[in-house]
């Protein structure tokens, strides 16, 4: 099957020019359409099913502006080309201020109009492409996104929909799992800038020796390993949006080049002379106290400053336990689509019970981890309190861990506790390793030890 000839309105009153032109359209793979009656173009141009409009200005009854006027109020996104045997500046220039797409003096080449109608067709290909990506990337990451009706978070929701226009940088805290990417993509989805990049980095997962190199791009032989030259982040994000997170784990060096880019708008790769401007926007996030940190001197005031022109804080799950049911419902039905064969599809109220009972050390990605377990593992369609993790079956006892009347080693009151978090955490090593803020291979160390150590 052939692909749909561009639909094209050519008018002018000079019938044979009319004919003419629409036949050379028509020789570049246009279904070009000859008008040279006004008001025959009027009614045609009303009835719309277009894609272009050529038209030449000076006619009499309908001219050519009065056309483009029309032409725009009935289909707003079909380009218009104005055409004219008079080059005359001011002409040209309200014909632009009009909504023209471009003015073009006779005589001219087919082949030139044909040029300039294939551009203009193509810019409205890339508006709508742009615009069904911001519309998708709204239904899939933006602020519906961020549930809760407690009036903690429609406070926060309300603020992240007043900010997402702007370019100012943004800081996003709160505790571990608490949702501080999921608050950034939706900035980023309910922006001007959603059609552009996202660009995500965890500045604790990443050697300090390698941070710079990643944020900033690198030139060939730079360091050793650099076999390759290396755009950076920055560059990657370019005309989007650059997420910072745990922002409090970068270095105080690295962190005066990030400040001189947030200044400037001017990134140099290691080992290169030239600079690049970028435009990017911010979003830093971490679970530290940042003022704490600025006082211990590991990080930079001015910096802070610089980040927290709007701050974000996301309260913790047990602090909003109302929102735990629509949470959970939430996370059921993403996740059934991420896991098809699951068969579950709501909570029983014993559930419900448990969750909101529970202290969630986890935040909210505990419950989606839970909700996960519960969807891939439940026999039926509700998902009853045993399809979920142990930890919520003794929710009343949740943060003590009985010790009876012995007296213990230091050593042995650090392993019961590390298992404690564990398994509230439904047995994520990652869940747990960010609640008591240890990495993988001392949490596996303690999990290991036994009792008798």
């Amino acid at each position: 099957m052939s692909e749909k000839r561009p639909r094209v309105l050519v008018v002018d009153d000079s019938a044979e020019m009319a004919e003419t032109t629409a036949a050379g359209l028509r020789a570049h793979g246009y279904d070009a359409i000859d008008l040279s009656d006004a008001d025959s173009a009027w009614a045609r141009i009303g009835e719309g099913g277009y894609d272009a409009l050529v038209t030449d200005l000076r006619m009499p009854k309908h001219d050519g502006l009065a056309l483009l006027e029309r032409s725009r109020a009935v289909q707003l996104n079909a380009p218009v080309i104005v055409m004219t045997a008079f080059s005359g500046i001011d002409s040209a220039v309200e014909c632009i201020r009009l909504g023209a797409y471009h003015y073009i003096t006779k005589p001219f080449k087919v082949a030139e109009l044909a040029l300039f109608l294939g551009r203009a067709l193509d810019e409205v290909v890339n508006r709508r492409d742009a615009q069904a990506l911001r519309t998708t990337l709204k239904s899939t990451q933006g602020l519906a996104n961020i549930v809760g009706e407690t009036a903690a978070m429609r406070e926060l929701v309300a603020l992240t929909r007043r900010i997402a226009g702007a370019s100012v940088p943004v800081l996003v805290l709160g505790e571990t799992g608490t949702g501080k990417g999921v608050v950034a993509r939706a900035i980023h989805a309910e922006s001007t800038r959603a059609a552009r990049p996202f660009v995500s980095v965890n500045c604790a997962a990443i050697p300090e020796s390698l941070l710079e190199s990643e944020l900033f791009g690198h030139a060939k032989g730079a360091f050793t390993g650099a076999a390759s030259a290396r755009t950076g982040i920055f560059a990657e994000a370019d005309g989007g949006t650059l997420f910072l997170d745990e922002i409090a784990e970068m270095s105080p060096p690295l962190q005066a080049k990030l400040l001189h880019v947030l200044e400037t708008g001017i990134i140099r790769p290691v080992g290169e002379s030239r600079e690049r401007r970028v435009d990017v926007r911010i979003i830093a996030a971490t679970h530290r106290d940042l003022p704490e940190r600025v006082r211990q001197g590991l990080f930079r005031e001015d910096l802070l400053y610089r980040l927290d022109v709007v701050s974000i804080e996301l309260p913790a799950l047990r602090h909003r336990t109302e929102d735990i049911p629509r949470l959970a419902e939430h996370f059921i039905t993403t996740l059934r689509a991420k896991h098809p064969a699951g068969r579950a599809r709501q909570l029983s109220a014993e559930a419900v019970d448990a969750m909101r009972g529970y202290a969630w050390p986890g935040n909210v990605r505990e419950l989606e981890h839970a909700i996960e377990r519960a969807v891939l593992l439940a026999p039926g369609e509700e998902i009853r309190l045993a399809d979920l993790p142990k930890a919520l079956s003794h929710t009343g006892s949740a943060d003590v861990i009985d010790f009876g009347n012995a007296m213990l080693p230091l050593r042995e009151l650090t392993r019961r506790y590390v298992a404690s978090v564990f398994e509230r955490s439904g047995h994520s090593k990652k869940v747990a390793a960010e609640t008591l803020e240890i990495d993988f291979k001392t949490l596996v160390r303690w999990l290991s030890l036994d009792g008798d150590s």
